[in-house]
């Protein structure tokens, strides 16, 4: 044995534990520790397979290529976030496929060959076994990348109209899924679902007023930016004008009453499903004050609620859940 170190070799990189780890950041808690590990691990495969198609349509994807080289991406199409989309729909089909509840293609270009082999990417294969034990049904999944598929287009919203229908792309199919693992699923639980996480999905965009526009996006709808007297020159200043920070109040009050929507789901289930629930709500609820304490200024930093405040707003929730109940 020689006496010469041998170069340390790199390890490969692993998309799966980098897009994972990316749920400390959230607004709200992903998975947490008082839920049973089967839920745990199936909500953290769902919120896998979610931020990786963000990341796809952000192009935020990790540096050095290992995600579009799971999907068989070639580096010719690096740059091309629909080709990687496509690729990754391919292999959502193949993860269907592998759960026993094959999904034909609508669309014989996206879909390539068919589903042929397992998922390529280490996300889609552990989103099979919560496919599988939950019968999960691909609609919210196929949303998801619609949603992503129209952020290459679309850049800019008219109405809140069109921005919540975005948001029945980009949001919705969240809770859906949630609701569907837990066995909770019904009509009315949906409804408040949507509710919520629509408005979840204004808070994001609130937060990343400054990110979206660095993007050439921006998903504050165009009719409220004229009845505020707000131009994206204004939205590109270094603070907040005080048209800005009105046309933010108002697009905050909005998430907040949406957010209350979901009080009555909170209260509609029982046990740890109950708290994850208010977590959820609790979360956006917190992010709307901590934008109301920065003074709606969205523009000087993305406003975070801190822990103590995130703990005070899911404890209010559970408690309002109680007593409307």
């Amino acid at each position: 044995m020689s006496g010469h170190q041998q170069p340390r070799v790199p390890r490969p990189a692993d998309p799966a534990r980098a897009t994972l780890s990316k749920a400390a950041a959230e607004n709200f808690p992903v998975a947490p520790f008082f839920l049973p590990s089967a839920w745990r691990d199936d909500l953290m495969a769902l919120y896998g397979y979610a931020r990786l198609v963000d990341d796809i349509g952000d192009g935020d994807l990790d540096p050095g290529g290992a995600d579009l080289r799971a999907l068989g991406v070639g580096p010719g199409s690096a740059g091309d976030r629909l080709a990687a989309l496509d690729a990754f729909e391919a292999d959502l089909r193949r993860a269907f496929a592998a759960a026993g509840r094959p999904v034909p293609a609508a669309d014989a270009a996206v879909a390539g060959e068919g589903p042929d082999g397992p998922p390529r990417h280490p996300l889609l294969r552990g989103l099979v076994p919560a496919v599988r034990r939950h019968a999960l049904t691909p609609e919210p999944f196929f949303g998801l990348i619609a949603a992503n598929r129209q952020d290459q287009r679309v850049r800019r919203y008219a109405s809140y109209g069109e921005l919540l229908a975005y948001c029945e792309l980009s949001a919705n199919p969240v809770g859906n899924l949630v609701l569907q693992v837990s066995g909770t699923l019904t009509p009315e639980r949906l409804r408040r679902s949507d509710a919520v996480c629509t408005g979840l999905q204004i808070v994001e965009h609130l937060q990343d007023v400054r990110e979206d526009l660095d993007r050439d996006r921006i998903y504050l709808p165009a009719d409220d930016l004229r009845r505020f007297h707000v131009t994206e020159a204004d939205l590109a200043a270094p603070a907040a004008s005080a048209s800005v920070r009105s046309l933010i109040a108002y697009q905050a009050d909005r998430a907040r009453k949406l957010l209350l929507e979901g009080v009555p789901l909170v209260g509609s289930v029982r046990g740890r499903l109950r708290l994850l629930l208010a977590g959820f709500v609790g979360g956006g609820l917190a992010a709307v004050d901590a934008i109301a304490t920065a003074g709606f200024d969205v523009l000087s930093g993305p406003p975070k609620p801190a822990r103590t405040q995130l703990l005070r707003s899911v404890g209010a929730v559970m408690h309002r859940a109680r007593r409307e109940g």
